[in-house]
């Protein structure tokens, strides 16, 4: 199984990380296809202090089978002496997009049955395509997706599965439904069992104080969620809720009660995660037709190029996308599905492509 690895914003740890995935012979993540500029790739092994030797590719070989082994996909699309380390840039970002992108077109095609990606950084993005606003948007563009996936943080204590994600606080409450909720709860049981957790058990964190307290602070964790969560236990979800949000994870890690915790809004799960495991989480975007991995930290641009950045979310990453891929696995890539990849990828030299 191959797994495509998209270099993320050069300014940021990410050349660095790739750097050392692939010259960590004892990681034993199979065949990468590394994509990126190989002068990126190059200065992220000076940094880390690490020899990768990796047999370079074009876009035109991926109309064919590829050799054995692991290889570099060279875009040539960023120079690392234009992209100074720590600073958001539109060349970063353009560079960030056309890796993913090519990386969710190797997927697509069956290729690839893993995408995974270091750090990106969404401003860097921004700059170069000022309609992106996170990644699931953009995947949902790259491969014409029918439905939305959604992101978890996954860590081996407990799964964090969110009902919304990169929206303003102050749209919150309005984007909660209770077909949102239900069919959230759905996805988690669903990704969660494909995973090898079956039954997982799911606390619903509540959206507002006390879960609302009666009414005192709010309707919608009885009038929204909780007939969500009826809804889920019909079809025979393990579902408990809505939890007051300031103990739902107590209640996971230090009781054990969970598998998994459902939280209404970003930073709502995402400071507990980050607080249990900040060095080894990953990002799983799940609902599409292959996973898309990566460490949930970001970019770091505070110690880029310093080569102090730490691989063990990325290792985790890409182990959970290859878990996830080789329990629910696709038929291989045809000629025909080789030669429109190679045929998308190559346009995606076109400027307006990724502007968006």
């Amino acid at each position: 199984m191959r797994v495509a690895l998209a270099i993320g914003d050069a300014a940021g740890i990410g050349p660095e990380l790739a750097a050392k995935i692939v010259a960590d012979a004892q990681a034993n993540l199979g065949d990468l296809i590394v994509i990126g500029d190989a002068r990126l790739l190059a200065k992220g092994a000076q940094v880390a202090g690490v020899k990768v030797d990796l047999p370079v590719i074009s876009t035109a070989d991926l109309a064919k089978p590829l050799p054995a082994g692991s290889v570099l996909l060279d875009l040539g699309n960023c120079d690392p002496a234009a992209v100074p380390p720590g600073k958001s840039s539109e060349a970063g970002g353009r560079a960030s997009l056309q890796n993913f992108a090519t990386a969710l077109l190797l997927g697509k095609a069956g290729i690839a049955g893993v995408c995974a990606f270091t750090p990106f950084n969404k401003h860097s993005m921004r700059l170069a395509r000022s309609s992106y606003v996170d990644e699931i948007g953009f995947v949902d563009a790259v491969i014409e997706a029918e439905q939305s996936g959604r992101e978890f943080n996954v860590l081996d204590e407990v799964w964090n599965a969110r009902v919304t994600s990169h929206i303003p606080l102050s749209k919150v409450a309005a984007t909660i439904t209770t077909e949102r909720v239900a069919n959230s709860l759905q996805l988690t049981s669903d990704v969660m069992t494909a995973a090898g957790i079956p039954n997982p058990r799911i606390g619903v964190a509540a959206l507002n104080p006390h879960a609302g307290d009666g009414g005192n602070f709010g309707h919608e964790d009885d009038e929204v969620i909780a007939p969500a969560i009826e809804i889920a236990k019909s079809q025979g979800i393990n579902v408990t809720g809505p939890v007051p949000s300031d103990t739902v994870f107590v209640r996971a890690i230090k009781g054990g009660e969970f598998d998994a915790v459902m939280t209404m809004y970003h930073d709502q799960g995402q400071i507990a995660m980050k607080l249990i495991g900040f060095d080894r989480g990953v990002t799983l975007i799940a609902g599409y037709p292959f996973p898309i991995v990566t460490p949930a930290h970001g970019t770091a641009f505070d110690i880029a190029g310093q080569g102090r950045a730490d691989t063990g979310a990325t290792f985790n990453a890409i182990a959970l996308g290859r878990k996830l891929a080789g329990l629910q696995p696709r038929p291989p890539a045809t000629e025909e599905d080789r030669q429109h990849a190679a045929g998308a990828i190559a346009a995606l030299t076109e400027p307006e492509v990724l502007a968006g």
